[in-house]
């Protein structure tokens, strides 16, 4: 299954991510600058902040409130696009997905 990263310079990161995986651990697992995710996907830190494409966020599912709660601690343009890839996890309905990091 297919995720591709939309970088701030524009260069897009396209990778294979197998079904389970969150889409941090992805971005990690295929150097994507800007996607750090200092807790290591224990939701309580906002360094792996991503925009969902507008046509994937359905599918992406709803941020939890724990997961807003961070957000408001984001670097970068915060908007109702933003999700934390710690919390999106890779399935068949995602292949494709489009996630921008922002500046």
């Amino acid at each position: 299954m297919k995720v591709t990263w939309v970088l701030p310079g524009g260069e897009d990161v396209v990778a294979d991510v197998a079904a389970g995986l969150n889409l941090m651990e992805a971005a990690q697992n295929n150097n994507v600058a800007g996607i750090q995710g200092e807790c290591g996907g224990s939701l309580s830190c906002a360094t792996c902040h991503v925009h969902v494409a507008e046509d994937w966020r359905d599918k992406a599912g709803e941020k939890g409130e724990f997961e807003e709660a961070m957000l408001e601690m984001a670097d970068g343009d915060v908007s109702d696009a933003s999700r934390l890839s710690c919390q999106i996890v890779m399935s068949d309905d995602l292949d494709g997905i489009r996630l921008t990091v922002p500046t």
